[in-house]
Protein backbone atom coordinates (compact mmCIF):
# COMPACT_ATOMS: atom_id res chain seq x y z
CA UNK A 1 0.00 0.00 0.00
CA UNK A 2 3.22 2.39 0.68
CA UNK A 3 3.83 2.30 -2.62
CA UNK A 4 0.29 3.46 -3.94
CA UNK A 5 0.02 6.19 -1.68
CA UNK A 6 3.54 7.23 -2.71
CA UNK A 7 2.54 7.88 -6.41
CA UNK A 8 -1.04 9.04 -5.90
CA UNK A 9 0.61 11.93 -3.75
CA UNK A 10 3.40 12.78 -5.99
CA UNK A 11 1.01 15.50 -7.75
CA UNK A 12 -2.79 16.50 -8.59
CA UNK A 13 -4.68 13.98 -10.90
CA UNK A 14 -1.34 11.91 -11.18
CA UNK A 15 -3.36 8.69 -10.77
CA UNK A 16 -4.47 9.42 -13.86
CA UNK A 17 -1.45 10.40 -16.51
CA UNK A 18 1.53 8.68 -16.22
CA UNK A 19 4.79 10.63 -15.84
CA UNK A 20 5.73 11.39 -19.33
CA UNK A 21 2.55 13.24 -20.25
CA UNK A 22 2.60 14.81 -16.70
CA UNK A 23 6.07 16.52 -17.61
CA UNK A 24 5.62 17.27 -21.35
CA UNK A 25 6.81 20.56 -22.47
CA UNK A 26 4.28 24.03 -22.84
CA UNK A 27 7.02 26.03 -24.61
CA UNK A 28 10.01 26.08 -26.20
CA UNK A 29 11.23 27.50 -22.98
CA UNK A 30 11.28 24.03 -21.25
CA UNK A 31 11.85 21.42 -24.25
CA UNK A 32 14.92 19.84 -23.61
CA UNK A 33 17.20 18.43 -26.93
CA UNK A 34 16.89 19.11 -30.43
CA UNK A 35 19.47 22.36 -30.20
CA UNK A 36 19.98 21.89 -33.35
CA UNK A 37 16.30 23.02 -34.50
CA UNK A 38 15.06 25.03 -31.41
CA UNK A 39 18.18 26.63 -29.82
CA UNK A 40 18.41 30.04 -29.70
CA UNK A 41 18.31 31.71 -33.65
CA UNK A 42 17.76 28.05 -34.97
CA UNK A 43 15.35 28.25 -37.74
CA UNK A 44 12.42 26.45 -36.40
CA UNK A 45 12.73 27.96 -33.07
CA UNK A 46 12.35 31.29 -35.00
CA UNK A 47 9.27 30.15 -36.83
CA UNK A 48 7.43 28.61 -33.99
CA UNK A 49 8.03 32.44 -32.04
CA UNK A 50 6.88 34.46 -35.00
CA UNK A 51 4.01 32.28 -35.47
CA UNK A 52 4.82 31.01 -39.39
CA UNK A 53 5.71 27.78 -39.47
CA UNK A 54 5.49 26.03 -43.06
CA UNK A 55 4.12 22.14 -43.54
CA UNK A 56 6.53 19.98 -41.99
CA UNK A 57 7.40 16.05 -41.41
CA UNK A 58 9.31 15.74 -37.77
CA UNK A 59 11.24 12.29 -38.16
CA UNK A 60 13.19 11.26 -35.64
CA UNK A 61 13.00 7.60 -33.31
CA UNK A 62 10.23 7.53 -30.35
CA UNK A 63 10.47 9.59 -27.47
CA UNK A 64 12.77 12.68 -28.77
CA UNK A 65 10.04 15.00 -28.66
CA UNK A 66 8.39 14.75 -32.05
CA UNK A 67 4.50 15.27 -30.39
CA UNK A 68 5.91 16.96 -27.72
CA UNK A 69 7.10 20.08 -30.26
CA UNK A 70 3.77 19.67 -32.01
CA UNK A 71 2.17 20.37 -28.52
CA UNK A 72 4.44 23.48 -28.00
CA UNK A 73 3.95 24.97 -31.85
CA UNK A 74 -0.04 24.29 -30.58
CA UNK A 75 0.09 26.28 -27.84
CA UNK A 76 2.25 29.50 -29.80
CA UNK A 77 0.42 29.40 -32.82
CA UNK A 78 -2.99 31.66 -33.48
CA UNK A 79 -4.45 28.83 -36.35
CA UNK A 80 -7.13 26.25 -35.21
CA UNK A 81 -4.63 23.47 -34.53
CA UNK A 82 -6.43 19.85 -35.33
CA UNK A 83 -4.13 16.66 -33.62
CA UNK A 84 -5.70 14.04 -36.19
CA UNK A 85 -4.26 10.45 -35.37
CA UNK A 86 -3.59 7.89 -38.57
CA UNK A 87 -4.10 4.71 -36.35
CA UNK A 88 -7.53 5.43 -35.45
CA UNK A 89 -8.64 7.70 -38.42
CA UNK A 90 -9.62 7.31 -42.20
CA UNK A 91 -10.42 8.82 -45.55
CA UNK A 92 -14.25 9.98 -43.75
CA UNK A 93 -12.67 11.89 -41.16
CA UNK A 94 -9.92 13.50 -43.57
CA UNK A 95 -12.65 14.20 -45.72
CA UNK A 96 -14.47 16.17 -42.37
CA UNK A 97 -11.48 18.27 -41.11
CA UNK A 98 -10.65 19.12 -45.26
CA UNK A 99 -14.20 20.71 -45.36
CA UNK A 100 -13.70 22.47 -41.96
CA UNK A 101 -10.63 24.15 -42.74
CA UNK A 102 -11.79 25.06 -46.58
CA UNK A 103 -14.16 27.18 -44.64
CA UNK A 104 -11.83 28.37 -42.07
CA UNK A 105 -9.55 29.82 -44.78
CA UNK A 106 -12.31 31.26 -46.55
CA UNK A 107 -12.99 33.05 -43.30
CA UNK A 108 -9.41 33.93 -43.32
CA UNK A 109 -8.62 31.55 -40.88
CA UNK A 110 -5.74 29.28 -40.63
CA UNK A 111 -5.50 25.19 -39.81
CA UNK A 112 -2.42 23.44 -38.64
CA UNK A 113 -3.01 19.92 -39.00
CA UNK A 114 -0.65 17.39 -36.96
CA UNK A 115 -0.87 14.13 -38.01
CA UNK A 116 0.63 11.46 -35.68
CA UNK A 117 2.85 8.41 -37.35
CA UNK A 118 2.06 9.71 -40.34
CA UNK A 119 3.31 6.57 -42.18
CA UNK A 120 0.74 4.46 -41.39
CA UNK A 121 -1.57 6.25 -44.11
CA UNK A 122 -1.04 4.49 -47.32
CA UNK A 123 -0.13 7.02 -50.23
CA UNK A 124 -3.89 7.02 -51.34
CA UNK A 125 -4.62 8.18 -48.08
CA UNK A 126 -1.47 10.89 -48.28
CA UNK A 127 -3.16 11.79 -51.39
CA UNK A 128 -5.92 13.17 -50.06
CA UNK A 129 -4.17 15.86 -48.13
CA UNK A 130 -1.99 16.78 -51.02
CA UNK A 131 -4.69 19.93 -52.73
CA UNK A 132 -5.16 21.24 -49.38
CA UNK A 133 -1.49 21.76 -48.31
CA UNK A 134 -0.94 23.04 -52.18
CA UNK A 135 -4.00 25.95 -52.06
CA UNK A 136 -2.98 27.01 -48.27
CA UNK A 137 -6.02 25.06 -46.17
CA UNK A 138 -3.88 23.49 -43.75
CA UNK A 139 -0.10 23.95 -42.54
CA UNK A 140 0.63 19.65 -42.26
CA UNK A 141 2.62 18.34 -39.63
CA UNK A 142 3.64 14.68 -39.54
CA UNK A 143 5.50 13.18 -37.01
CA UNK A 144 7.29 9.52 -38.12
CA UNK A 145 9.79 7.67 -37.22
CA UNK A 146 10.10 5.74 -40.41
CA UNK A 147 12.31 7.55 -43.52
CA UNK A 148 9.79 10.17 -44.64
CA UNK A 149 12.12 9.16 -48.46
CA UNK A 150 9.87 6.08 -48.24
CA UNK A 151 6.86 6.60 -46.19
CA UNK A 152 5.72 10.02 -46.95
CA UNK A 153 4.54 10.52 -50.29
CA UNK A 154 6.86 12.18 -52.46
CA UNK A 155 4.42 15.28 -53.81
CA UNK A 156 3.71 15.46 -50.09
CA UNK A 157 7.37 15.50 -48.74
CA UNK A 158 7.94 17.74 -51.68
CA UNK A 159 5.87 20.55 -50.66
CA UNK A 160 7.28 20.29 -46.70
CA UNK A 161 10.14 20.66 -44.56
CA UNK A 162 11.72 18.01 -43.32
CA UNK A 163 13.10 18.13 -39.50
CA UNK A 164 15.80 15.85 -38.70
CA UNK A 165 15.03 15.16 -34.60
CA UNK A 166 18.01 13.23 -32.77
CA UNK A 167 17.94 10.77 -29.99
CA UNK A 168 18.39 12.37 -26.89
CA UNK A 169 21.95 12.37 -25.24
CA UNK A 170 22.27 11.45 -21.49
CA UNK A 171 22.48 14.77 -20.26
CA UNK A 172 19.02 15.99 -21.51
CA UNK A 173 17.66 12.65 -20.58
CA UNK A 174 18.89 13.23 -16.85
CA UNK A 175 18.27 17.13 -17.07
CA UNK A 176 14.35 15.71 -17.80
CA UNK A 177 14.58 13.62 -14.77
CA UNK A 178 15.69 16.37 -12.46
CA UNK A 179 12.95 18.13 -13.22
CA UNK A 180 10.66 15.37 -12.90
CA UNK A 181 11.52 14.53 -9.26
CA UNK A 182 11.65 18.43 -8.18
CA UNK A 183 8.48 20.07 -10.00
CA UNK A 184 4.87 19.57 -8.56
CA UNK A 185 3.76 18.03 -11.70
CA UNK A 186 6.10 15.48 -11.24
CA UNK A 187 7.43 13.66 -7.87
CA UNK A 188 8.19 17.51 -6.65
CA UNK A 189 5.88 17.10 -3.15
CA UNK A 190 7.94 13.80 -2.75
CA UNK A 191 11.27 14.95 -1.84
CA UNK A 192 12.71 11.84 -3.77
CA UNK A 193 16.54 11.80 -3.68
CA UNK A 194 18.21 10.39 -6.62
CA UNK A 195 21.74 10.48 -7.51
CA UNK A 196 23.04 11.33 -10.62
CA UNK A 197 25.11 8.01 -11.37
CA UNK A 198 21.74 6.54 -10.51
CA UNK A 199 19.79 9.30 -13.23
CA UNK A 200 22.28 8.74 -15.57
CA UNK A 201 21.97 4.93 -15.62
CA UNK A 202 18.28 4.53 -16.61
CA UNK A 203 19.47 7.63 -19.16
CA UNK A 204 21.97 4.75 -20.78
CA UNK A 205 18.89 2.53 -20.43
CA UNK A 206 16.62 4.21 -22.21
CA UNK A 207 18.41 4.54 -25.59
CA UNK A 208 17.46 8.53 -26.11
CA UNK A 209 14.10 7.95 -25.29
CA UNK A 210 12.17 10.98 -23.00
CA UNK A 211 9.29 8.79 -22.96
CA UNK A 212 11.03 5.59 -22.06
CA UNK A 213 13.15 7.50 -19.19
CA UNK A 214 10.42 9.08 -17.33
CA UNK A 215 8.53 5.93 -17.53
CA UNK A 216 11.61 4.15 -15.98
CA UNK A 217 11.80 7.27 -12.84
CA UNK A 218 7.92 6.60 -12.57
CA UNK A 219 8.98 2.96 -12.08
CA UNK A 220 11.52 3.20 -9.97
CA UNK A 221 9.90 5.95 -7.80
CA UNK A 222 6.74 3.68 -7.32
CA UNK A 223 9.47 0.77 -5.61
CA UNK A 224 11.54 3.43 -3.63
CA UNK A 225 13.64 2.41 -0.76
CA UNK A 226 13.20 4.80 2.61
CA UNK A 227 16.37 5.62 3.85
CA UNK A 228 16.35 7.83 6.73
CA UNK A 229 12.28 8.85 6.27
CA UNK A 230 13.01 9.40 2.73
CA UNK A 231 12.00 7.90 -0.87
CA UNK A 232 15.47 7.01 -2.43
CA UNK A 233 16.28 5.58 -5.80
CA UNK A 234 19.26 2.53 -4.74
CA UNK A 235 21.05 0.32 -6.33
CA UNK A 236 18.89 -2.24 -5.55
CA UNK A 237 16.27 -0.76 -6.98
CA UNK A 238 17.23 0.11 -10.21
CA UNK A 239 19.05 -3.45 -10.45
CA UNK A 240 15.21 -4.44 -10.12
CA UNK A 241 13.65 -1.55 -12.66
CA UNK A 242 16.61 -2.17 -15.24
CA UNK A 243 16.89 -5.32 -15.65
CA UNK A 244 16.91 -5.64 -19.16
CA UNK A 245 18.75 -3.32 -21.88
CA UNK A 246 15.96 -2.35 -24.24
CA UNK A 247 17.85 -2.13 -27.29
CA UNK A 248 17.14 0.07 -30.26
CA UNK A 249 16.00 -2.11 -32.92
CA UNK A 250 12.90 -2.17 -35.19
CA UNK A 251 12.96 -5.11 -37.29
CA UNK A 252 10.82 -3.80 -40.12
CA UNK A 253 12.23 -0.51 -40.00
CA UNK A 254 15.19 1.58 -41.25
CA UNK A 255 17.29 0.82 -38.07
CA UNK A 256 16.76 -2.81 -39.57
CA UNK A 257 18.72 -1.95 -42.64
CA UNK A 258 20.94 0.63 -40.89
CA UNK A 259 22.42 -2.37 -38.50
CA UNK A 260 22.70 -4.83 -41.11
CA UNK A 261 24.28 -2.21 -42.99
CA UNK A 262 26.61 -1.50 -40.22
CA UNK A 263 27.47 -5.62 -39.67
CA UNK A 264 28.16 -5.43 -43.88
CA UNK A 265 30.59 -2.35 -43.96
CA UNK A 266 32.13 -3.76 -40.34
CA UNK A 267 33.01 -7.55 -42.00
CA UNK A 268 34.01 -5.72 -45.09
CA UNK A 269 36.54 -2.98 -43.29
CA UNK A 270 37.95 -6.61 -41.48
CA UNK A 271 36.81 -5.20 -38.20
CA UNK A 272 35.53 -8.60 -36.63
CA UNK A 273 34.63 -6.62 -33.20
CA UNK A 274 32.57 -4.46 -34.81
CA UNK A 275 30.97 -6.86 -36.47
CA UNK A 276 30.21 -9.18 -33.48
CA UNK A 277 28.61 -6.06 -31.74
CA UNK A 278 26.57 -5.74 -34.58
CA UNK A 279 25.72 -8.84 -34.59
CA UNK A 280 24.37 -9.20 -31.24
CA UNK A 281 22.69 -5.63 -31.80
CA UNK A 282 20.69 -7.91 -34.46
CA UNK A 283 20.10 -11.09 -32.89
CA UNK A 284 19.56 -9.85 -29.12
CA UNK A 285 16.41 -6.93 -30.86
CA UNK A 286 14.77 -10.33 -32.50
CA UNK A 287 16.32 -10.55 -35.98
CA UNK A 288 15.78 -13.94 -37.75
CA UNK A 289 19.01 -15.43 -37.81
CA UNK A 290 18.15 -16.91 -41.30
CA UNK A 291 17.90 -13.21 -42.52
CA UNK A 292 21.49 -12.77 -41.08
CA UNK A 293 22.95 -16.08 -42.56
CA UNK A 294 21.15 -15.20 -45.73
CA UNK A 295 23.35 -12.15 -46.08
CA UNK A 296 26.38 -13.75 -45.32
CA UNK A 297 26.21 -16.16 -47.98
CA UNK A 298 25.58 -12.67 -50.33
CA UNK A 299 28.81 -11.54 -48.56
CA UNK A 300 31.23 -14.62 -49.16
CA UNK A 301 30.85 -14.10 -53.03
CA UNK A 302 29.90 -10.37 -52.80
CA UNK A 303 32.83 -9.34 -50.85
CA UNK A 304 34.92 -12.36 -50.13
CA UNK A 305 34.93 -14.29 -53.84
CA UNK A 306 37.50 -16.25 -54.84
CA UNK A 307 40.09 -14.66 -52.55
CA UNK A 308 38.40 -17.29 -50.14
CA UNK A 309 36.54 -20.08 -52.08
CA UNK A 310 35.96 -22.08 -48.65
CA UNK A 311 33.95 -18.61 -47.77
CA UNK A 312 30.94 -19.22 -49.77
CA UNK A 313 30.62 -23.12 -48.00
CA UNK A 314 31.11 -22.15 -44.46
CA UNK A 315 28.42 -19.37 -45.10
CA UNK A 316 25.80 -21.95 -46.50
CA UNK A 317 26.89 -24.25 -43.96
CA UNK A 318 26.10 -21.93 -40.78
CA UNK A 319 22.61 -20.92 -42.83
CA UNK A 320 21.86 -25.03 -42.54
CA UNK A 321 23.03 -24.57 -38.79
CA UNK A 322 20.65 -21.54 -38.37
CA UNK A 323 17.91 -23.72 -40.12
CA UNK A 324 18.64 -26.65 -37.80
CA UNK A 325 19.14 -25.39 -34.89
CA UNK A 326 17.09 -21.83 -34.47
CA UNK A 327 18.36 -19.35 -31.40
CA UNK A 328 19.95 -18.98 -29.43
CA UNK A 329 21.75 -22.07 -30.49
CA UNK A 330 22.77 -20.82 -34.05
CA UNK A 331 24.30 -17.68 -32.63
CA UNK A 332 27.67 -18.61 -31.84
CA UNK A 333 27.38 -20.26 -36.01
CA UNK A 334 26.75 -16.79 -37.12
CA UNK A 335 29.29 -15.30 -34.84
CA UNK A 336 32.29 -17.99 -36.26
CA UNK A 337 30.99 -16.83 -39.67
CA UNK A 338 31.12 -13.40 -39.36
CA UNK A 339 34.19 -13.14 -37.50
CA UNK A 340 35.64 -15.72 -40.32
CA UNK A 341 34.28 -13.68 -43.23
CA UNK A 342 35.74 -10.22 -41.64
CA UNK A 343 39.10 -11.96 -41.46
CA UNK A 344 38.78 -13.81 -44.92
CA UNK A 345 41.27 -11.75 -47.82
CA UNK A 346 38.82 -9.79 -49.74
CA UNK A 347 38.21 -9.18 -53.08
CA UNK A 348 34.78 -7.81 -54.82
CA UNK A 349 35.87 -8.83 -58.55
CA UNK A 350 32.60 -11.40 -58.79
CA UNK A 351 30.28 -8.63 -58.08
CA UNK A 352 32.41 -5.65 -60.70
CA UNK A 353 32.29 -8.80 -63.51
CA UNK A 354 28.53 -9.08 -63.12
CA UNK A 355 28.17 -5.20 -63.15
CA UNK A 356 30.55 -4.65 -66.34
CA UNK A 357 28.67 -7.59 -68.16
CA UNK A 358 25.34 -6.13 -67.20
CA UNK A 359 25.98 -2.59 -68.65
CA UNK A 360 27.14 -4.28 -72.18
CA UNK A 361 24.50 -6.94 -72.03
CA UNK A 362 22.17 -4.30 -71.12
CA UNK A 363 22.81 -2.44 -73.81
CA UNK A 364 23.57 -4.55 -76.86
CA UNK A 365 20.86 -7.44 -75.94
CA UNK A 366 20.28 -8.29 -79.94
CA UNK A 367 24.03 -9.20 -80.01
CA UNK A 368 23.92 -12.70 -81.98
CA UNK A 369 25.82 -15.82 -80.46
CA UNK A 370 29.24 -16.67 -82.52
CA UNK A 371 28.60 -19.15 -85.35
CA UNK A 372 31.29 -21.26 -83.78
CA UNK A 373 29.77 -21.96 -80.87
CA UNK A 374 26.07 -22.33 -81.74
CA UNK A 375 24.92 -26.04 -81.32
CA UNK A 376 24.10 -27.49 -84.81
CA UNK A 377 21.26 -30.74 -84.40
CA UNK A 378 20.32 -30.33 -87.76
CA UNK A 379 21.64 -30.09 -91.23
CA UNK A 380 19.92 -26.96 -91.81
CA UNK A 381 21.39 -25.24 -89.02
CA UNK A 382 24.76 -27.21 -90.13
CA UNK A 383 24.41 -25.46 -94.03
CA UNK A 384 24.11 -22.33 -91.89
CA UNK A 385 27.66 -23.08 -90.26
CA UNK A 386 26.16 -23.33 -86.91
CA UNK A 387 29.04 -24.70 -84.87
CA UNK A 388 31.87 -24.36 -88.12
CA UNK A 389 35.05 -23.37 -86.75
CA UNK A 390 34.35 -24.53 -83.62
CA UNK A 391 37.31 -26.51 -81.47
CA UNK A 392 36.60 -29.06 -78.79
CA UNK A 393 38.97 -27.53 -76.31
CA UNK A 394 39.38 -31.64 -74.62
CA UNK A 395 40.98 -32.73 -78.09
CA UNK A 396 43.67 -30.26 -77.82
CA UNK A 397 47.47 -30.63 -76.26
CA UNK A 398 46.83 -27.33 -74.36
CA UNK A 399 43.38 -28.05 -72.87
CA UNK A 400 42.47 -24.63 -74.42
CA UNK A 401 41.28 -23.48 -77.92
CA UNK A 402 42.22 -19.90 -78.85
CA UNK A 403 38.49 -19.56 -80.09
CA UNK A 404 36.39 -16.43 -79.45
CA UNK A 405 33.15 -17.20 -77.04
CA UNK A 406 32.25 -13.09 -76.97
CA UNK A 407 30.16 -11.47 -80.14
CA UNK A 408 32.47 -9.93 -82.25
CA UNK A 409 31.61 -6.42 -81.12
CA UNK A 410 32.72 -7.37 -77.68
CA UNK A 411 35.52 -9.01 -78.77
CA UNK A 412 38.53 -8.68 -76.30
CA UNK A 413 36.06 -7.36 -73.63
CA UNK A 414 37.60 -7.94 -69.88
CA UNK A 415 34.48 -8.75 -67.10
CA UNK A 416 36.67 -10.55 -64.53
CA UNK A 417 39.57 -9.16 -63.07
CA UNK A 418 40.71 -11.14 -60.14
CA UNK A 419 42.49 -8.94 -57.22
CA UNK A 420 45.09 -11.16 -56.41
CA UNK A 421 44.79 -11.56 -52.75
CA UNK A 422 44.41 -14.51 -50.88
CA UNK A 423 43.02 -17.96 -53.27
CA UNK A 424 42.53 -15.34 -55.90
CA UNK A 425 46.36 -14.57 -56.78
CA UNK A 426 46.45 -17.94 -58.21
CA UNK A 427 43.50 -17.19 -60.25
CA UNK A 428 45.17 -14.07 -61.55
CA UNK A 429 47.69 -15.51 -62.57
CA UNK A 430 45.78 -18.46 -64.42
CA UNK A 431 43.99 -16.02 -66.44
CA UNK A 432 46.96 -14.08 -67.33
CA UNK A 433 48.71 -16.88 -68.46
CA UNK A 434 45.27 -17.81 -70.62
CA UNK A 435 44.79 -14.75 -72.00
CA UNK A 436 48.80 -14.16 -73.17
CA UNK A 437 48.63 -17.16 -74.81
CA UNK A 438 45.15 -17.04 -76.33
CA UNK A 439 46.10 -13.47 -77.41
CA UNK A 440 49.47 -14.39 -79.12
CA UNK A 441 51.77 -13.07 -76.80
CA UNK A 442 53.25 -16.72 -75.88
CA UNK A 443 53.35 -19.82 -77.15
CA UNK A 444 53.24 -21.90 -73.82
CA UNK A 445 50.16 -23.48 -73.31
CA UNK A 446 48.42 -21.49 -70.04
CA UNK A 447 48.30 -24.83 -68.40
CA UNK A 448 51.18 -25.99 -68.10
CA UNK A 449 53.95 -25.98 -65.79
CA UNK A 450 56.49 -23.60 -67.30
CA UNK A 451 53.49 -20.93 -67.86
CA UNK A 452 53.40 -20.48 -63.98
CA UNK A 453 57.08 -20.72 -63.21
CA UNK A 454 57.87 -17.38 -60.83
CA UNK A 455 53.82 -16.16 -60.50
CA UNK A 456 52.09 -16.50 -57.29
CA UNK A 457 51.47 -19.37 -55.61
CA UNK A 458 48.36 -20.30 -53.81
Amino acid sequence: MRQMSLIEGAAPNSSAQPLAARMRPRDLSEFVGQDHLVGEGKLLRQMIENDRIPSMILWGPPGVGKTTLANVIANATKAEFVNFSAVTSGIREIKEIMAAAEERRRMGGRTVLFIDEIHRFNKAQQDAFLPYVEQGSIILIGATTENPSFEVNSALLSRSKVFVLKALGEADLVKLMRRALTEERGFGRLGVDASDAALSKIAVFSNGDARNALGTLETAVANAEFVNSRPTITDKVLEEVVSRKALLYDKTGEEHYNIISALHKSMRNSDPDAAVYWLARMLEGGEDPLYIARRCIRFASEDVGLADPNALLLAVACWDACHNLGVPECNVHLTEIVVYLSLAPKSNAMEQAYNRAVRDAQQMMSEPVPLQIRNAPTRLMRELDYGRGYTYAHDTEEKIARMSCLPDSLAGRRYYEPSGLGAEAKMKARLQAVRDWREGRTETPPFSTAAFAGRPKS
